[in-house]
């Protein structure tokens, strides 16, 4: 009888210790998961934000190109030659926008980056060489900006990983 409880205690201190196991390495590896996944998406937004900023500066570059050649009369080749590249870095800076508006889930730094490709299209339309000085300053301070807003979703170190909820008894 003794032999007979014996084993009994060992076969259920052997299931007791499986189960245990068990738990202990599923919940580590959902912490796992969880911090993987929040890592991958952290090197996505450091990615898309990064190339966001480089684009938007390409963009404001060629701009800045096409309004000089306009206002110191450039032949009209070179011209259009920089219209098209100009129309050129807007859409390769609109698809980095577009990248990095589906890996934001904060809306003000979509609407600034909306407002940064704004405010670089509208350098072209400045009347003088002053007013375009300003626009080149002001549209270097806002892609800055944006970058700098951006830090938030990049810098940080991803959140801790996310344990099982345990049941509370109330009352």
């Amino acid at each position: 009888m003794e032999a007979v409880a014996a084993s009994v205690i060992a076969v259920l201190g052997t299931l007791f210790g499986a189960a245990l196991t068990h738990a202990f390495q599923r919940r580590t590896a959902l912490r796992s998961e969880e911090f993987a996944r929040q890592e991958r998406l952290r090197q996505e937004r450091l990615d898309a934000y990064s190339t966001l900023g480089g684009a938007l500066m390409n963009y404001r570059r060629a701009v800045l190109d096409r309004w000089y050649a306009a206002h110191r009369e450039r032949p009209e080749d070179e011209q259009t030659a920089l219209a098209q590249e100009s129309r050129l870095q807007r859409t390769t800076a609109q698809e980095a926008l577009f990248r990095a508006e589906l890996l934001t889930d904060d809306p003000a730094l979509t609407a600034a980056g909306q407002h940064v490709l704004v405010q670089i299209s509208e350098i072209r339309h400045a009347p003088s060489h002053d007013e375009v000085k300003q626009r080149r300053n002001d549209t270097h301070t806002l892609i800055h900006e944006l970058i700098t807003s951006s830090k938030k979703h990049v810098s940080a170190t991803p959140p801790a990983p996310v344990t099982p909820a345990r049941r509370v008894n109330t009352p």
